[in-house]
């Protein structure tokens, strides 16, 4: 099912040219299952899209420059939760898939996908970097035939400013035109890792390309492994949807954790409580819950690419700047509470043990690209806090930085011993294998950001709840 949001795609002119030129032939390719896809970074966009076209019987192709990953793969073992080893070792014995630490196979393929990290400098600058790289690598094997689709969460004119320029270098000196010859096209990534209901397949998915014809091959291509694609007028269209989805979120995360913090300052009145009553309201009102702080990639991350594309326009988005310093504030304003604690007891700082439970940046899953937890453990560190550990059935080991230096960690097990040793336990990701029964019967006091004992019986004078009054 191939929608169109902008009508005007729906009278496309430029469909003779899918039916006639090289993309006509790339049409062909995708519906007989010729052709050959090969997605440049495999973590945990990439992957899964690999290894989706694998499953459906394309020869599939993956580039990523951590050897590592590479040899991992290539022996049929998944390197992310989302992609099961049964997965990949089905599409590597089936001879679908084989990952390269180099770019040559970029060559042979019809179909490529960047799937490359997309940060942010320490001056909260985008940093396409990667972008750069991965298309200028791609940029020599261009021909006549293929399609590029960016994937990495960017900010609008990244496809049309950067991609494409980059290609068309490589495409003049072959005679090749772009929306005739090749097409580029930029479709946003829709992962949330852990998710049982939402994966690629069943996910709705954007896509915009820099001409009508490279729109409607890359639905076609996408339309392989997504169930529906959603056509509009642009990239520069599709790269502020990623944007806005994910700003919705980082907005809506900082005013209920804004409440939360008030309901403490308040005293006895639960943010928790708050958002269950707003809730029963049946029309519009969505709940967002206050927690630690954001993590993984996107939503820490996305409030600063379009705040500085603002400042390119002088326009300053104020309001969305502010979300995200919200945000960012969590972690310190949780560590506070937790020296509050160990400072209500009869131990130094320097000597409280404080156990740190759950350090991906979202439940039952093994990320922990931005995590809160990291910068929890590194402010508690940087003021004192020497006996810290961790426990998580999801990440086995953990860097933490601070002033100190680098320091690793490895995840403790979980016994009603340990929980007695710490003076403070504090809940950051509220993992389902977590005992809390047994955590509440034996700890000192609990640090709860998650709100993760709401359905424990407890003693309130021993657990503090971030935005329940008490924190």
């Amino acid at each position: 099912m191939i929608p169109t949001l902008n009508m005007d795609l729906a009278r496309n002119d430029d469909n003779n040219i899918l039916r006639t030129g090289p993309l006509g032939l790339l049409e062909e390719k995708l519906e007989n299952g010729e052709a050959v896809v090969c997605v440049v970074g495999l973590g945990y966009v990439g992957l899964p899209i690999a290894i989706s076209y694998a499953g459906k019987g394309y020869r599939t192709c993956g580039i990523d420059l951590d050897i590592e990953r590479v040899l991992k793969l290539n022996t049929g073992t998944s390197c992310i939760q989302d992609v099961s080893t049964a997965e990949v070792k089905k599409a590597v014995d089936d001879d679908l898939f084989e990952a390269y630490d180099h770019f040559s196979p970029v060559a042979d393929a019809d179909v490529i996908y960047i799937c490359v990290p997309t940060p942010v400098t320490a001056h909260k600058d985008p940093d396409t970097s990667y972008i750069t790289s991965a298309t200028t690598s791609i940029a020599p094997y261009l021909r006549a035939g293929q399609l590029v689709i960016l994937k990495s969460t960017t900010f609008p004119n990244t496809t049309e400013d950067l991609v494409l320029p980059i290609l068309n270098e490589s495409a003049k000196e072959n005679g090749l035109v772009v929306g005739e010859d090749f097409a580029v096209a930029f479709s946003p990534e829709r992962i949330d890792p852990g998710n049982q209901q939402y994966h690629t397949e069943n996910t709705p998915i954007i896509v915009g390309g820099v001409t009508r014809a490279c729109t409607e091959v890359a639905a076609i291509a996408i339309g392989k492994i997504v169930s529906e694609v959603f056509k509009v007028s642009s990239p520069r269209v599709a790269e502020m949807t990623k944007l806005l989805e994910n700003i919705f979120r980082s907005v809506n995360i900082a005013l209920a954790n804004e409440l939360a913090r008030l309901c403490d300052r308040m005293g006895d009145l639960s943010m928790w409580e708050v958002v269950e009553a707003a809730k029963s309201k049946p029309f519009g009102f969505m709940p967002f819950y206050p927690g630690p702080g954001l993590g993984g990639h996107c939503i820490p991350i996305d409030p600063y690419y379009l705040s500085w594309l603002a400042r390119k326009y002088d326009f300053e988005t104020s309001f969305i700047t502010l979300s995200a310093r919200v945000n960012e504030e969590m972690p310190f304003y949780v560590a506070a509470a937790v020296m509050r604690v160990i400072a209500s007891q009869p131990v130094a700082l320097e000597e409280a043990n404080v156990l740190i439970l759950g350090v991906a940046f979202k439940r039952d899953v093994d990320d922990t690209r931005h995590s809160p937890a990291l910068r929890i453990c590194e402010i508690l560190r940087d003021s004192g806090v020497k006996r810290l550990s961790y426990s998580d059935p999801h990440v086995p080991e953990l860097r933490i930085d601070s002033r100190n230096g680098a320091e690793n960690f490895k995840s403790i097990d979980l016994t009603e011993e340990t929980v007695r040793d710490h003076d403070v336990v504090v809940i950051v990701t509220d993992h389902t294998a977590f005992p809390y029964e047994m955590i509440v019967e034996h700890a000192t006091h609990i640090v709860d950001t998650r709100n993760a004992l709401k359905n424990i019986p407890h003693d309130r004078r021993k657990v503090s709840l971030l935005g329940g009054g008490r924190f």
